[in-house]
């Protein structure tokens, strides 16, 4: 595995390092040992699996607030994705800012999102499957999110947005008085 640290503290990315030979590969995607500073002593406790069927849907941006922060490792198993993060941490130097990544199995990667940012990600093909590991059970009284196309923020989503759940399009806009988690 090779970690590489992307611009929002805390945030990176894994790149997958396969043995090949003419069977097929074989890559490790979680590893305790070599992600132990990433994690900074905290485990992954729960694994979750999220199927999209069409091409431009956008999935997000969530987040759980303290006490259930949550860390994850995001990757795409199956299709291609705009994976994107977003600092909302209090006092962050890079705070509302945002990051996105192509994913996909051919690219191997994996991105590591720290507590204090939304997450969510857009389908750029049609019947993707995502893992990702999280260090915190969902807790539906922590849940919370932001818009996928706020204004403050200014994601530049790569396909034009389709099949927004009702719940993410009800997010409320980030307002003037908004400090951060």
């Amino acid at each position: 595995m090779i970690i590489s640290p992307l611009s929002i503290p805390g945030a990176a990315v894994v790149t997958f390092t396969p043995h090949i030979d003419d069977r097929g590969e074989f890559c490790r995607i979680f590893c305790a040992d070599e992600l132990k500073d990433i994690l900074q002593g905290k485990s992954i406790v729960q694994i979750n699996r999220s199927l999209t069927k069409g091409s431009g849907m956008i999935r997000g941006m969530h987040f759980q607030y303290p006490p259930k922060a949550e860390m994850k490792l995001f990757q795409c198993t199956r299709g291609r994705v705009f994976d994107v993060l977003v600092d909302i941490r209090k006092g962050s130097s890079t705070f509302l800012s945002w990051i996105g990544i192509e994913l996909s199995p051919d690219l191997r990667k994996m991105v590591v999102i720290p507590e204090g940012c939304a997450h969510g990600f857009q389908a750029m093909t049609d019947d993707v499957e995502v893992l990702y590991f999280t260090t915190e059970f969902y807790a539906p009284d922590c849940e919370g999110g932001i818009r996928f196309n706020e204004p403050k923020i200014g994601i530049q989503w790569p396909l034009r947005a389709a099949g927004v759940s009702e719940r993410d399009m009800s997010h409320p806009l980030i307002s003037e008085t908004f400090k951060g988690i």
